[in-house]
């Protein structure tokens, strides 16, 4: 496997470098491709590890999901290539603390149909627009709980009118140029097919640079106060970068940090210590309908 991988990624190389040199056009339809591509995971990585209660399935169109208990919803949303259960960690702690949660599978991610960009394709859009469509036909969100891609995709439900109390962010992503970046460097093409893709990408959907955290931050502040917000990152992450959280939460107000070291981009979903920070602080303020008693032992 290992062999292969490498022969695809030098034949990627030849590829895009040829023609970056000689057809520059037909390289940013390749790289527009590969962009929008959503990796497939086979079912057996999918299953979630450990236990978690028995799940009460849904579809809203393409999407399928899970919830899981009784009480305030809280939202999980995955990233890029991910799945809902790819959080199940937080499952049982938030049922215990007498929350309902509600996983999904993104259109074209895990058990769920292709969407309206076809099959194996996908948009951040894609995923902000699944997010409103599972709240709409789920209830009010009390909470949201993303990961990776799934951060900018809520910030995006929020600044279109998303309502919700509390929010945590995993190894937020927070800059699509800096995935341009390490597509260049992978892939090996050259500043011609980059300027290309990035014409193609905003005649679309307007400037790549409209998508930074930084700049989404300020239009959701301009419609209503920001929802209390936790984000957690570890220093090692070398998929989504720790500096883009920490300016996350210099920028939005309120908003706390915390960090780990060693867990990279996923096993930080799934490391006690943070699983419990996130349900704790989802759990400060929760709505007084919860069952009792059940806030006490998540904090003792």
């Amino acid at each position: 496997m290992a062999a292969k991988k490498s022969t695809n990624v030098r034949s990627l190389n030849l590829a895009f470098g040829l023609l970056e040199r000689i057809a520059p056009a037909v390289g940013v339809r390749m790289l527009n491709r590969l962009w929008f591509r959503v990796p497939a995971v086979p079912p057996t990585i999918r299953r979630p590890r450990g236990e978690i209660p028995a799940p009460t399935p849904f579809e809203v169109g393409a999407i399928r999901g899970q919830s899981y208990g009784d009480g305030p919803p809280i939202y999980l949303v995955h990233g890029w290539g991910g799945w809902g259960l790819q959080l199940a960690a937080h499952i049982q702690p938030l049922v215990d603390a007498g929350f309902r949660v509600i996983a999904y599978d993104a259109p074209s991610h895990g058990d769920s149909a292709p969407g309206r960009e076809g099959k194996g394709e996908s948009t951040l859009l894609e995923l902000a627009d699944a997010l409103k469509a599972v709240v709409a036909a789920q209830g009010p969100a009390y909470g949201v709980i993303a990961h990776s891609l799934g951060a900018p995709a809520t910030a995006l439900a929020l600044r279109d009118g998303l309502e919700v109390e509390r929010v945590v962010f995993i190894a937020t992503a927070t800059d699509f140029t800096e995935t341009l970046d390490q597509m260049e460097a992978f892939l090996g093409f050259g500043p011609r097919i980059r300027s290309g893709f990035l014409r193609r990408f905003a005649a679309r959907f307007g400037p790549m640079d409209s998508f930074r955290m930084d700049a989404v931050i300020p239009e959701m502040a301009a419609r209503r106060p920001l929802p209390p917000l936790l984000l957690i990152h570890d220093r090692s992450d070398t998929e989504t970068s720790y500096q883009g959280s920490a300016e996350v939460a210099a920028r939005w107000p309120g908003a706390r940090l915390e960090t780990s070291e060693g867990l990279g981009h996923r096993r930080v979903l799934r490391d006690p210590d943070l699983v419990k920070k996130a349900v704790v602080f989802l759990a400060e303020r929760a709505p007084a309908d919860r069952r009792s008693g059940r806030q006490e032992r998540m904090r003792g």
